[in-house]
């Protein structure tokens, strides 16, 4: 597997070679160190840690500033195993957007957009209750969640009011429609999970 950290800057348009248009999200992928090499004989499987944004000293831990001078890397704020990763490497080296090209159908992953509590509504779409005939509490209430005599309780699983967002999305079977090596940036087609400035993982 090959994979590279990357930061989501936004949404744009842009048209190829047919002059058809192709909406794509722009991700600053990388670079990224390498900061810690498994392997299978010694750690139990093979697995390659990136390191992704710098941070200042005083806001590492003292053990991971050991960790991060063992590799003679700088301090980095996001660490994340890639299992199984493509080619040779070893500690100290970067990955950079170059090792992805154009026309790789890859995947993304990120954290979707948080939205706090709401309601059945908005979190999964419900009609709401009539408009009319005296209801002046229940537009927007889910309605009769259970039974009456048995079992006299709320089955688990049903739909309510929660929170909503905030949970880690994969999409998959996005194209790689465009690099700029020279400033780390991929463009891939489609939305990606996340709100602008957020971190995603980027997987061939």
């Amino acid at each position: 597997m090959q994979g590279i950290l990357g930061k989501k800057i936004g949404m744009t348009r842009f048209f190829n070679e047919n002059g058809a248009p192709v909406v794509a999200t722009v991700i600053e992928a990388g670079p990224c160190r390498v900061v810690q090499v498994k392997k299978e004989d010694k750690d139990g499987y093979n697995a390659v840690q990136l390191g992704f944004i710098e941070q200042m000293e005083k806001r590492v831990s003292k053990p991971l500033r050991g960790h991060f001078k063992r590799a003679d890397v700088p301090n980095f704020r996001i660490l994340k195993e890639i299992r199984d990763f493509e080619g040779e490497v070893k500690e100290g080296d970067t990955v950079q957007a170059d090792s992805f090209s154009e026309g790789d159908v890859v995947k993304v992953t990120g954290f979707s957009k948080g939205r706090g509590f709401a309601g059945v509504v908005k979190r999964h779409g419900f009609s709401g209750g009539p408009r009319t005939h005296g209801q002046s509490d229940r537009h927007r209430a889910p309605g009769s969640l259970g039974q009456s005599a048995y079992p006299k309780r709320v089955f688990k699983g049903l739909k309510m009011g929660g929170r909503m967002g905030n949970t880690r999305n994969t999409i998959r079977n996005l194209r790689i429609v465009k690099i700029v090596p020279e400033k780390n940036l991929i463009y891939v087609s489609g939305s990606v999970p996340g709100a602008r400035n957020s971190i995603v993982e980027i997987y061939r």
